[in-house]
């Protein structure tokens, strides 16, 4: 695990006990600190093998800092207890950012964005890891990355960073942060789609001058992120050359193309070669629920893009194909007027065969696709997939990519794509 003799003989609050804060509580604790622990969760603090502090009880002023859970909003009372007493509250990135300091020379890349972070962080790892170089993922996907071991020296980290881990974080300062793209999302907790860019923007006033920020052009013209950025060295995704996309295969549509030139941008900054970079492109495996092939069944392909949890994300996911048959819904995002906004999907869906609609979403979804595309309401996945195998035909698409969160029927969207894997291959076993 990582630790720092900076923690050493300091005492924390860890709010929120799991995999990251389990993971700060163990770094924390072999650094030498002490720490008190707590969540609000019956099923949390009974997993948790510790001793445990209920820290609403607690006089907060004895802390040097209280380690929150990234899902902590501003508003919690333990939240604004904290603020209120002048105690620093932050998450676990930052915890990484002040032990960077006592780790072996090494570089950060840091990613954001609200659709293909965790593509783009999973690109850029594969292309190094592939090109010799030591590298670690971490920070929104994968392990925690307080709970992996230390880089060796010139070792490469690669950080996906959610606004939420953004706004508890101050002084990560990444050689490379990129910033792919914003679009409206997670403004319950924000308020407003210019908080949210905000938090976004975090990522470049971290940075030291003359750091490498790459940026996507409309999240830059619309939103300004980099106005209090300190003399980066400015890329702009889409000035970005690399290389022909059909050399990808896990990386078709237009939004993978983004994610490349991101990649791409990063590793050269990173001072990787043309041949290595391309090695990479070509031989990444792909991210599961993220634009999967699942299996080709009596001539139809099935896709899983269950990661698709907003219109935004599922609009490039309907470009990349001709021939389909959709399956979406959910628990959908809904605008101020409490309606979904579907608008990023409508230039798509004279490509569609048909949509078949599961969960909350619906009866929502229904009279707005209803103009545009023949529309089933299948209510549950398995009801959605069986409908879909029946109509398509040889050289026609499946795919799930849902356009909405998951938590109405699963766990979560790994959850529902592992439900849709399973549902694909009882099809494949009676054929």
């Amino acid at each position: 695990m990582i630790t720092s003799p900076a923690f050493a003989g300091k005492t924390y609050g860890v709010y929120g006990l799991a995999r990251s804060g389990r993971a700060a509580v163990a770094a924390l604790a072999a650094s030498g600190a002490t720490t008190l622990n707590w969540d609000d969760g019956e099923p949390a603090r009974a997993a948790f093998e510790g001793a445990l502090t209920n820290l609403h009880d607690f006089d907060l002023a004895r802390l040097d800092a209280l380690i929150v859970s990234p899902g902590v909003p501003h508003n919690a009372p333990l939240f604004v207890k904290a603020t209120t007493a002048g105690i620093p509250v932050i998450g676990d990135i930052e915890l990484f950012a002040q032990a960077r300091a006592d780790l072996p020379a090494h570089k950060v890349v840091g990613i954001t964005g609200t659709n293909g972070k965790s593509t783009t962080t999973a690109l850029i790892h594969h292309i190094l890891r592939e090109a010799g170089v030591p590298t670690l993922m971490g920070g929104n996907i994968g392990l925690p990355i307080l709970a992996q071991s230390p880089l060796p020296e010139n070792g490469v980290y690669v950080l996906e960073l959610s606004s939420y881990q953004l706004e508890i974080t101050f002084s990560l300062d990444c050689e490379v942060a990129i910033l792919l793209n914003i679009t409206p999302d997670h403004l319950e907790r924000h308020g407003s789609l210019a908080n949210y860019a905000a938090a976004k923007a975090r990522l470049f006033t971290m940075q030291s001058p003359h750091r490498t920020a790459i940026v996507g052009w409309d999240a830059e013209t619309d939103h300004d992120v980099l106005d209090d950025a300190e003399e980066p060295l400015i890329e702009f995704i889409e000035d970005v050359d690399a290389g022909p996309q059909a050399d990808w295969p896990a990386l078709q549509g237009p939004h993978n193309l983004q994610n490349a030139r991101a990649a791409v941008a990063a590793t050269r900054a990173l001072g990787l070669d043309e041949a290595q970079i391309a090695a990479g492109l070509r031989s990444y495996p792909g991210l599961a629920h993220r634009m999967e092939p699942i299996a080709t069944i009596a001539g139809v392909r099935y896709v899983n893009d269950s990661k698709a949890t907003n219109a935004d994300s599922t609009a490039p996911a309907l470009a990349a194909f001709a021939g389909t048959h959709w399956i979406a819904g959910g628990r959908p995002k809904l605008g101020p007027e409490g309606e979904p906004d579907l608008t990023a999907l409508l230039p798509h869906l004279g490509r569609l065969r048909a949509a078949y609609l599961i969960g909350e979403a619906a009866p929502l979804f229904a009279p707005i696709l209803a103009p545009h595309v023949p529309v089933t309401q299948s209510g549950t996945l398995a009801r959605a997939v069986a409908d879909a195998a029946a109509a398509a035909r040889p050289g026609e698409t499946v795919l799930l990519s849902p356009a909405c969160a998951s938590f109405d029927q699963f766990r979560d969207f790994e959850d529902r794509g592992e439900a849709f894997r399973a549902a694909v291959m009882a099809l494949g076993a009676a054929a």
